[in-house]
């Protein structure tokens, strides 16, 4: 299996990184003006609008006969996947190395970078109808959902990236770690029975795993399995559409995301790369050896002498007065004795 080098990831990373996109609140202004430094390279377009009439665009490169849909901010506050992909956007016009020439030979690329306009504007999961779009796969009641069920059956992709953002709540089972990334070959019904599909995505996964071992060993981890009857992943996989999820997580000190953004980066790079240059994908056994994601971490504990009064803390982000505001709220748990926090607090007096 051909895994990209880490010095090559880390050089074309430092180069190419979209540095006008920094932080978790991003949204349509923060990317309408990148599109047109795009357009001599890519196939740009409105393919649709919003539920509040925002744009929503499409970008479209590549010659190969293997087809690869991405989108990203499929819910609002979910944003790390979408500076990754003007990261990678970047390379392909600035950089004609073998890699990305590869790419470009062997595969079509298309990339919806930001589904949700409207949740990203209010920096919140749901689109402006509070429909989660990630289980509005069956009904398609919001007019986004409409138009990615287009794209998709359109296009007809042999693979597909879904990418999200998960909680800083998730370690990689087994250790104290936080889970940086994690992977999911979405079930096709409820046995989650190990398909045609569901192997050859394995594999690719499989592929991104091996190169972030060498960067982040240990922090990469396997995303519940469970069948979600209307959830996109698990429904495109039903379809035949292979459909791969990389959940960006925490980074030790990071929640701005930005390590985990370079890292989500690596593994899209890694995943395309692994698609453009293969010419099966059966490799997919070690994807079971990926630990599942364990729920060990709160973001702030404080530990008392009577660990009976140890408090456990969560961050909410917030939008008030037009800036993303993080609020510590307390939360409601019994034990902390095997619960870790991305910070920790010790009083010498259970008064304080």
């Amino acid at each position: 299996m051909n895994t990209l080098s880490i010095d090559f990831l880390e050089k074309v990373y430092t180069v190419q990184k979209e540095k006008s996109l920094h932080g978790k609140w991003i949204t349509y202004k923060d990317i309408e003006n990148l599109f047109s430094k795009y357009k001599s390279y890519f196939e740009v377009k409105q393919i649709g609008t919003s539920e509040e009439n925002r744009p929503i665009q499409q970008l479209k490169i590549g010659k190969g006969t293997k087809k690869v849909l991405l989108w990203s901010q499929m819910h609002g506050n979910e944003s790390t996947g979408t500076r990754a992909l003007f990261d990678l956007f970047n390379c392909f016009i600035h950089d004609s190395g073998n890699v990305f020439s590869k790419v470009l030979e062997e595969c079509t690329l298309v990339f919806i970078p930001m589904l949700n306009p409207d949740g990203s504007q209010a920096f919140t999961r749901v689109n402006a109808n509070q429909v989660d779009l990630n289980r509005d796969a069956v009904d398609r009641i919001a007019k986004e959902s409409k138009l990615l069920r287009q794209v998709l059956e359109d296009f007809n992709p042999q693979f597909c990236f879904n990418l999200h953002d998960q909680r800083t709540i998730f370690n990689v089972e087994g250790t104290k770690n936080p889970a940086t990334i994690s992977f999911l070959a979405p079930s096709e019904e409820i046995t989650r029975a190990l398909t045609k599909g569901r192997i050859e995505t394995m594999d690719v996964i499989v592929s991104m795993n091996n190169m972030l071992q060498n960067v982040i060993p240990n922090h990469v981890g396997r995303y519940t399995d469970e069948f979600y009857p209307t959830a996109t992943g698990d429904n495109f996989q039903k379809l035949g559409y292979n459909t791969i999820l990389i959940e960006s997580g925490h980074y030790p000190n990071d929640y701005d995301r930005e390590e985990t953004r370079k890292y989500t980066f690596f593994s899209i790079l890694q995943g395309i790369h692994h698609i453009a240059i293969s010419s099966s994908f059966n490799n997919y056994k070690t994807y079971f050896k990926i630990p599942n994601n364990d729920k060990m971490f709160y973001d702030v504990i404080h530990r008392y002498p009577n660990s009976e009064n140890d408090a456990a803390y969560q961050y909410e982000d917030k939008i008030i007065d037009d800036k993303l505001v993080s609020k510590l709220n307390k939360v409601e748990e019994k034990s902390l004795k095997s619960k870790i926090g991305h910070s920790e607090i010790v009083f010498e007096n259970k008064n304080i």
